[in-house]
């Protein structure tokens, strides 16, 4: 297992309403959530974690209703380069900002530079759709293998020498891609390039670049063409597995069993990772080849990208009341509810530690 990260937490106390502002002896406290006095924060980006973001909204601003907090789902480079421009304060991206980019932000964030801060994990499930089939082992060798057109029956034998005892059909094996570029396409082809090399030699890119199958828009059209089609298998995040009711894929890591997809079993494979990032900065790297038991390794982490110094004065208060929220163990308990992994604790604790010390 790969390094896990560590840190200390900024803890935070509940008890109950007072009326001390942010600018007074000490903070509004309303549940565990320290509320900023006033603020806007205009925030965009990755669509991946849209519906998180939407929950913490609704809930911080129920505590805290002098913040107004506007999160537009635009998509990782959209929410990267209004960050650039200045437009908003936070921006939410599935990967990490490239080294240019942080030179970039350092004309944005006045004497300092943007950084990434893992927020929220999301599973990236392989759905199917086989008749008579709910039950389909598969490692990652087979997996790059039927994506890049190699294997393209069901009845393959590799599938069949993961799954002794299954009655495969000689169905023709249709795999679904998205046509558009993405997070989700960028996290799957690190994972096969990290834990499948020799079988996937495909760049760890947003675009899709390997051989053969269908391609459809977003992750909703994925999961529709999947649905409808028998034989079909394709990635998309869990929920959207969970809204068209397909069945899922376990994987063979190489632990002691299989592991299914799921919020508690992604968040077991976040725990694997370890930080890359430089000082403030906790972009992490996965351990795509973990054998770690029940963790799920084909993850997708969503950073909020802010400035570690060079904020606007009028902002700081509410966004490090926001993000400490969001990365607080109120913020994270419900995530798992609407199909999110939350962050392991050692994670979600540097990163409160790192938003106390923003500037």
């Amino acid at each position: 297992m790969a390094a896990a990260v560590t840190g200390g937490a900024l803890l935070l106390s509940a008890c109950g309403t007072t009326t001390v502002t942010d600018d007074g002896p000490g903070p509004t406290r309303t549940s565990s959530i320290v509320c900023a006095r006033q603020g806007r924060l205009a925030a965009s980006g990755s669509s991946a974690q849209q519906n998180a973001m939407k929950h913490w909204t609704r809930r911080y601003q129920q505590a805290c209703p002098a913040v107004e907090i506007r999160y537009v789902p635009i998509g990782s480079g959209g929410g990267v380069a209004q960050f650039l421009r200045g437009a908003t304060v936070i921006g939410g991206t599935d990967s990490p900002l490239k080294p240019d980019e942080v030179e970039r932000s350092r004309e944005v964030c006045r004497g300092g530079r943007a950084i990434d801060l893992p927020m929220v994990g999301g599973p990236i499930a392989i759905g199917y759709n086989l008749s008579g089939v709910r039950d389909v082992v598969l490692d990652a060798p087979t997996l790059a293998k039927i994506f890049d057109s190699e294997i393209t029956m069901w009845n393959a034998p590799e599938i069949r020498r993961l799954n002794p005892g299954t009655d495969f059909p000689a169905t023709p094996i249709t795999a679904v891609h998205r046509s558009d570029e993405s997070g989700t396409t960028q996290n799957l082809n690190a994972y096969l390039a990290g834990a499948a090399p020799e079988q996937w030699p495909y760049p760890k890119d947003k675009a899709w670049q390997a051989r053969g199958g269908q391609s459809a828009a977003g992750s909703d059209g994925v999961a529709s063409r999947v649905q409808i089609t028998d034989g079909a298998i394709g990635y998309v995040e869990l929920s959207f597995a969970k809204a068209k009711r397909l069945p899922t894929v376990r994987l063979d890591t190489g632990a002691p069993e299989p592991v299914a997809v799921s919020a508690e079993t992604a968040s077991a494979g976040i725990a694997t990772a370890r930080v890359k990032g430089e000082g403030q900065d906790l972009a992490l790297a996965f351990d795509y080849g973990t054998r770690a038991d029940g963790a799920y390794p084909i993850v997708l982490v969503t950073y909020e990208i802010v400035c570690d110094t060079g904020n606007r004065a009028d902002v700081l208060p509410a966004l490090k009341s926001f993000l400490t929220y969001t990365a607080s163990a109120e913020g994270q308990k419900d995530l798992s509810r609407i199909h999110y992994a939350p962050l392991p604790d050692q994670v979600a604790a540097r990163v409160r530690q790192v938003v106390s010390r923003l500037s």
